[in-house]
């Protein structure tokens, strides 16, 4: 696939995947899911879900470290900053040929530009926070499947 293509529908899930309000008992309920099918499947994962700068999830599976708390927050990072999920900016990077360091003057000690965290986007706002997840097989597809259970459920 190319870039494009790969871009074009990574912005589609973003304008797909939005909330039309977003509680502290959403990101209890999403974290928890993530969580749920991710020990179905056998799986470690660190799950990490702000608002505005507050944690309002945070979980830890056996089998992780301190580390993969480090990639939920350079990823997250990365949200906050451009807006655009982790793995839009991967590919966007990729696409460029460039890395984080070299085209926006961004530390990777604190930037991660890989897949795993996506924008809690608000209709009509924008994004507000972010939910991030490290260690899973495919980080971000993990975030946009449970995502796609709750926004769905919301437009009923």
């Amino acid at each position: 696939m190319e870039y494009t293509d790969l871009l074009h529908e990574l912005l589609q899930e973003e304008q797909e995947l939005q909330f039309t309000r977003f509680t502290n008992e959403t990101a209890l309920q999403i974290g928890c899911r993530i969580a749920e099918v991710v020990r179905l499947e056998n799986k470690t994962v660190t799950v990490d879900i702000r608002r505005n700068g507050q944690q309002l999830f945070h979980y830890a599976s056996p089998g992780t470290s301190a580390d993969n708390d480090e990639w939920v927050l350079r990823k997250s990072r990365v949200v906050d900053r451009f807006g655009h999920s982790s793995k839009y900016m991967e590919v966007l990077l990729k696409s460029t040929g460039r890395t984080l360091q070299q085209r926006f003057l961004l530390d990777p000690a604190e930037y991660a530009a890989y897949g795993g965290s996506f924008p809690i986007i608000i209709k009509d706002v924008g994004p507000v926070g972010t939910i991030s997840v490290s260690e899973y097989v495919d980080d971000h597809r993990l975030v946009t499947q449970v995502l796609r259970e709750f926004v769905g459920r919301q437009e009923l």
